[in-house]
């Protein structure tokens, strides 16, 4: 599936249907690599009956473009635009899923949105706190006040999901205790203990029991916590 910007950017994504619910995932990865890296994440998502997007950024993978911090939040919003525009979806049976790098897009796409919910998976504060490390060196030159995700969570209306590694080296469990605590809606925080930062998926009762039990009280329309 192609996705145009508002700028022109075509950008490459994976859509994987479900007739069994009218609920959605978008799922925006992390830094290294395309959503293709992603496909087994998302086809778990998909194996619970919800729809779901998985999107490459513009310059990662076979997307056009080179990346940039509005450059990113472009592309998060055509997304969300394309799921309801052409895809069908209502913005309120609409989950968005961030993992590292990918909360800070879905933060800034769900800032005054009334959505089905938000995940976030090893949420980042600032990018100057984490690029400094060099981890993120696709994105590094953007640092500065760049990617501030403290500051947007206040305008986040959804219901929020956040699920950290205890022993996260790159984006530390602080950073994701902060995104928590300034988040004002319904909210669950899920510390997986001993897991890191690219290792999460492999704690499997813990990471997907969080993630899928999320998304599927959601599909039911239940209470998430």
């Amino acid at each position: 599936m192609e996705v145009l910007t508002e700028d022109g950017v075509r950008l490459t994504s994976l859509y994987l249907p479900s007739s069994k619910s009218k609920k959605l995932v978008i799922y925006f990865h992390g830094n290294a690599g395309s959503v293709y890296d992603r496909l087994s994440d998302l086809q778990r998502l998909n194996d619970v009956g919800v729809s779901v997007v998985g999107v490459s950024y513009r310059g990662y993978g076979k997307s056009e473009g080179r990346p940039s911090e509005r450059g990113l939040y472009r592309d998060g919003r055509a997304v969300l635009n394309h799921a309801v525009e052409h895809l069908g979806f209502k913005k309120e049976d609409i989950i968005l899923f961030g993992r590292s790098i990918g909360t800070t897009v879905a933060v800034n796409t769900a800032q005054d949105e009334l959505l089905d919910g938000l995940v976030l998976v090893s949420p980042l504060t600032r990018g100057q706190e984490v690029f400094e490390k060099g981890v993120f060196r696709l994105l590094a030159p953007l640092a500065g006040r760049a990617f501030d995700n403290v500051s947007k969570m206040k305008r986040i209306r959804s219901r929020l999901l956040v699920v950290h590694g205890t022993d996260d080296g790159l984006i530390p469990l602080w950073m994701g205790k902060k995104i928590f605590e300034s988040a004002q809606v319904e909210k669950q925080l899920v510390k997986i203990e001993g897991a890191g930062h690219n290792d999460l998926s492999s704690f499997e009762a813990a990471y997907w029991g969080a993630v899928l039990g999320f998304v599927l009280k959601q599909q039911q329309g239940q209470p998430t916590f």
